[in-house]
């Protein structure tokens, strides 16, 4: 089967379709999602520990047809609709066929294109879990108000967490570049900053409010732009920690600081991400496609990707 290996750089190969394990099923893939982890696993970030071998197949996040299952599978038959996240250890997406965990599979209702569902995973759960895990935030509406900004929110995961913060009791602040404003205006932020004006390099509320919780989606920030912008216990979520963000945690952590600095990986879970095919079906969470890109050409996705400048995801489709 046609697929994309890396080493240091994208590779069109192919390779043989592989067999489930007895509790994966195999899925013949309709649409596949690039994230910023991708990158950051092709530029050495990960390593020592990512990947765990070269060449390896990129790409966690698809949505596709079951078209086998291993003897241990229960909840899935050939013919269903799915969506899945691979281990990011062996990952393998960016193929026409490929291997997914049942309990990392779910379901996709036919309100829910491929490109939406694929589009979901890694990007929905990280910001799922930074709202609800750690911000506390109860996304049925109840619970005190809480002050929040978003940072880079027109990207993948911040267009997400935008629309589940809205679903809360909260006051949203979002920062993106002036040609996103009306998409995250749409997305239902309560006021939106263009982040190259000295206003939103500064991250300061239109308003005047001061911040419960960041969630940190962009690159490092230094804390001395954040601080001034907390509430008097406020926490900003960093879901990229780089060195300086650890030390600036282990700094406030030792010195017993008020306003702290949370650092966050996400841990995919298939629970969450039925929530988020839930939501999508209900119309209450959208994916925004920035651009789809066939299989024989995921090297002009895997470059926009690159460029960090894209609105939403990034979708490659395979051809039939």
């Amino acid at each position: 089967m046609p697929c994309y290996l890396f080493l240091c750089f994208l590779q069109h190969v192919d390779v043989p379709v592989p067999a489930p394990k007895k509790d994966e099923v195999l899925l013949k893939l309709e649409a596949i999602s690039v994230n910023p982890y991708d990158l950051k696993m092709q530029k050495g970030v990960m390593r020592p520990f990512l990947p765990r071998k070269f060449p390896q197949i990129p790409a966690s996040d698809v949505a596709g047809e079951v078209v086998k299952v291993g003897p241990a599978v229960k909840k899935f038959k050939p013919g269903d609709k799915v969506v899945a996240t691979l281990s990011i250890f062996t990952a393998g997406g960016l193929a026409e066929f490929t291997v997914a965990k049942e309990n990392l599979t779910v379901a996709r209702p036919p309100e829910v294109s491929a490109p939406e569902g694929a589009g979901l995973p890694m990007a929905g759960i990280t910001a799922l879990q930074a709202l609800t895990q750690v911000a506390g935030v109860k996304l049925d509406g109840s619970g005190p108000l809480k002050n929040i900004l978003i940072t880079a929110a027109s990207g993948a995961v911040g267009h997400y967490a935008v629309q589940l913060a809205k679903l809360g009791n909260t006051h949203v602040t979002a920062t993106c570049g002036a040609r996103n404003i009306d998409l995250v205006k749409s997305l239902g932020a309560d006021e939106v900053l263009d982040y190259k004006t000295p206003e939103g390099a500064a991250l300061k509320s239109p308003s005047g409010k001061k911040y419960d919780f960041v969630v940190h989606c962009a690159q490092a920030f230094p804390w001395s732009v954040f601080e001034p912008n907390l509430s008097d216990r406020g926490r900003v979520i960093d879901l990229s920690p780089g060195v300086g963000g650890i030390m600036t945690f282990v700094v406030k952590k030792l010195t017993f600081s008020k306003k702290q600095l949370v650092p966050m990986i996400a841990i995919l879970k298939g629970e969450d991400l039925e929530f988020l095919v839930k939501l999508a079906k209900e119309g209450k969470l959208k994916t925004f496609i920035d651009s789809t890109h066939p299989l024989s050409k995921a090297e002009d996705g895997w470059a926009k990707s690159l460029s960090g400048h894209a609105t939403g995801k990034i979708i490659v489709e395979p051809q039939d």
